[in-house]
Order: structure tokens, then C-alpha cells, then sequence
């Protein structure tokens, strides 16, 4: 019962995360528009997996070394931030999203979603969450604060692998919803307008990730 107790709180926060927007958010959502179903879900899995690696090296003390190193701190904000301007700029210079035959069945693969491999899509969801800082900082004071250090290492290991399950099942939902044939139609409609707003949205989130500050 404490650890249900326990479970509970932690999602009760966690929650609150999933469905903030963020630059996961607005890569998945990308990933719906551009590539399909398929490789947005692939996508939701990385940054399900990149999660794992957030609690794994939390409940390992490793956040803690990060967070108290300035040097360390930085290395993976300036890294974190120039992935995600460099996804910005890569979608600014991509062509029309040009999906011109929207699919009448729902969640039906685009033409595009030939381009970009599995092991990309993964990679993509993973390294965006994987580089943001912020993760270290939440985590590590989420389970310092809510997590007991009498709770043993493989209850907070399961709590870690129930997190990223919600944290997939959420995106997937995402995936879904915005691959559904009216909803993609109103944003291929866009069309190059659409790479310039998601282009700056990920060059806005790289700026907002490069002035953020270790506490």
C-alpha cells in the first residue's frame, strides 16, 4: 500500500508533464503530419525509452552529479539546444509537406513515410528528450522529494517503466489523433507554412533550453 500511495503521487505530478506541450510534443506532432502514423508511434516509443534513461541514472545518483557540475550541466544544454535548433532549421529548409493525396481511410501511411527509417524515428524521439536538461533537474527532484529512500531500487525501477508506458500510450494517442484524415488535411493544407511554424518552434524551444539555468 505505501508504494501504491507512493505511485500515486509521482503521477499525479507526472501527469501534469505529459500533457504540458513541449518539444516532444511538437516533434510527435511533426512526425504525424510529415511521415505518418507509423513513424510518429515510433517516435512516442523513443521518447518513452528516453525516460528509462532519465529514471535509470536518477535512481543511480548520476542526476545529482549533473546537476551540481556546471560544466557537465551546460555540455548537455548546449547539446540539447543545438539539436533542437537543428531540427529547426532542417524543417525550415524542407518543401511542402506535400501529402497531396490524403488517405479517405483513417491512419492510412503517406507516400513520405518511405523517407525516414525505424531506427531515425527512434533515434529522433530519444535524443530530444535524452538532451534536455530539464529532464534531469524534474526527475531528480521528483523522486528525491516523492520517493522514499527506503523504497528499493527495483519498486522505483517498476515505477520508472509504468511512467514511460503512460508517457507512450499518451503520444501514441497523439500519433493517432493527428494522423486522422480531416485533422491532417487541415495541416498539409499549410503547406510550407507548416515547416516555417514547427521550424520555429524548435529553434524558439533550443533558445528557451540554452538560457535555462542549473538550480
Amino acid at each position: 500500500m505505501p508504494y501504491v500511495i507512493e505511485f500515486a503521487g509521482l503521477m499525479a505530478v507526472f501527469s501534469i508533464l505529459i500533457v504540458s506541450p513541449g518539444a516532444d510534443f511538437a516533434l510527435v506532432v511533426r512526425q504525424s503530419i510529415v511521415h505518418g502514423r507509423r513513424a510518429a508511434i515510433i517516435t512516442s516509443i523513443g521518447i518513452g525509452c528516453s525516460l528509462l534513461f532519465h529514471i535509470g541514472y536518477t535512481i543511480l545518483g548520476i542526476g545529482l552529479i549533473v546537476s551540481k557540475s556546471l560544466y557537465l550541466f551546460s555540455l548537455l544544454k548546449w547539446a540539447g539546444a543545438a539539436y533542437l535548433v537543428y531540427l529547426g532549421v532542417k524543417a525550415l529548409r524542407e518543401k511542402n509537406v506535400g501529402v497531396s493525396d490524403i488517405a479517405a481511410e483513417v491512419g492510412e501511411t503517406p507516400p513520405e513515410a518511405g523517407k525516414i527509417s525505424t531506427l531515425r524515428c527512434f533515434l529522433m524521439g530519444f535524443v530530444t528528450n535524452a538532451l534536455n536538461p530539464k529532464a534531469v533537474l524534474f526527475f531528480l527532484s521528483l523522486f528525491s522529494t516523492l520517493v522514499s529512500h527506503q523504497t528499493p531500487v527495483a519498486v522505483q525501477g517498476g515505477y520508472g517503466l509504468l511512467m514511460a508506458a503512460c508517457l507512450i500510450a499518451w503520444f501514441v494517442a497523439v500519433s493517432t489523433f493527428f494522423t486522422l484524415a480531416s485533422v491532417r488535411e487541415r495541416f498539409v493544407a499549410w503547406g510550407r507554412w507548416f515547416n516555417r511554424v514547427t521550424g520555429m518552434v524548435f529553434i524558439s524551444l533550443g533558445i528557451e533550453l540554452a538560457t535555462q539555468q542549473a538550480n
